[in-house]
């Protein structure tokens, strides 16, 4: 099975304009652990005193899965993570030329003997230690193999390999994880940003080449356009990849609200997964073809995620969609009265630009 590295309480809450205090944290990751993750990233301690007493208050909760911080890759953040009694860290360090420049002056040999004194303590401080390949989509392939190398031969447990500027397609993803993968160096977690969309498509194109799980946050939260979501990439992996996961629709309803809430971040209607009309048919066709059959038109049932299907009474409903509902309120009119009703009701509609309710179309039958 893919792992699940959620990083809402890292990743998501760098996005611009959003601060979690520690009640939000606490229950975030209360609600994470519930819905399934296999891992959280809870926070960067270098960040001062507060930060490493939210990511202590987290450790306290005794959640049987791997708790990790986010560091630079450099000595004081790695004692800043120590002093938590974190067992387990992401070493950032910078892959493309273009953050070397920025962040080393273009010394990679600098950079090299950095990774080496940080990865060498934090391992033998006993650490699970992933190194996070910050831009690594814009890395010249050879330097990040033979970074790879370096890392492992220091003792590291895993690459973070991410698309820190989304820039991949989900092909070029597969092309690039399927060529690390088969030199088999380390095991590759996707970490990836949603700049033109496609986050949680090539987080599942990463783990299709070989990629032993993703980071994710709930409802896609995080820096710029935010990252791969939870819950699209919890659906995936169970609808498209089968995999055997439980999950509870309203602990998973209840933690996309909360984290909605905290981040002041509306969800939209249409929004994959967990949009309030997703599970709205309609369309007169799609109508009668979900009234034969649940899965006519949907990919899953609304039951599982929380939500519930609605027929709507729209421009664009048929004769099924008035059955449908006149029957649901005791009437069993002719079809030649629901014809005559159908262009009154796409006037109304069109006119005021919302659905009517089952009750106006009670009072436009019997007036009819």
């Amino acid at each position: 099975m893919a792992i699940i590295n959620d990083t809402t309480l890292r990743d998501g809450e760098q996005a611009p304009y959003v601060a979690f205090n520690t009640k939000e944290k606490i229950d975030i990751a209360k609600l994470l652990y519930a819905c399934g993750v296999d891992e959280l990233e809870v926070g960067i301690p270098a960040m001062g005193t507060k930060e490493q007493s939210d990511i202590k208050e987290i450790l306290n909760l005794g959640f049987p899965i791997q708790i990790m911080s986010w560091n630079r890759a450099t000595m004081a953040d790695l004692d800043s993570s120590l002093s938590c009694g974190v067992k387990a860290v992401d070493l950032s360090i910078p892959i493309s030329d273009i953050l070397i420049d920025v962040k080393f002056q273009g010394d990679k040999q600098k950079l090299f003997r950095n990774l080496e004194d940080v990865v060498t303590t934090a391992k033998r401080e006993g650490l699970f230690v992933c190194i996070g390949g910050e831009d690594a989509s814009r890395a010249n392939s050879d330097f990040l193999i033979e970074l790879m190398h370096l890392s492992q031969e220091l003792g590291a447990d895993r690459f973070r390999y991410c698309d820190t500027v989304g820039i991949l397609t989900p092909y070029q993803t597969y092309k690039n994880i399927s060529k690390l993968t088969a030199l088999n160096i380390l095991d590759i977690e996707m970490h990836t940003h949603n700049d033109f969309g496609m986050a949680t498509a090539n987080s599942i194109a990463g783990v299709e080449a070989g990629a032993i799980g993703a980071n994710t946050t709930v409802i896609g939260l995080g820096e710029r356009a935010g990252n791969a979501s939870f819950e699209q990439f919890l659906m995936s992996l169970t609808h498209q990849f089968g995999e055997q996961r439980e999950i509870n629709p309203q602990k998973l309803k209840s933690l996309v609200e909360m984290v909605a809430k905290a981040s002041n971040r509306e969800i939209t209607t249409n929004q994959p997964i967990i949009g309030e009309h997703i599970f709205s048919h309609e369309s007169g066709i799609h109508v009668s073809g979900m009234i034969r059959s649940k899965s006519a038109y949907e990919p899953f049932l609304p039951e599982e995620v929380g939500l519930r299907r609605y027929f709507p009474i729209g421009k664009h409903s048929g004769s099924a969609t008035i059955l449908h509902h006149l029957k649901g309120m005791g009437i069993f009119p002719t079809q030649e009265r629901v014809k005559a009703i159908l262009p009154k009701v796409r006037d109304i509609v069109t006119n005021r630009k919302s659905v009517i309710s089952t009750e106006e179309l009670r009072e436009l039958y019997l007036c009819s």
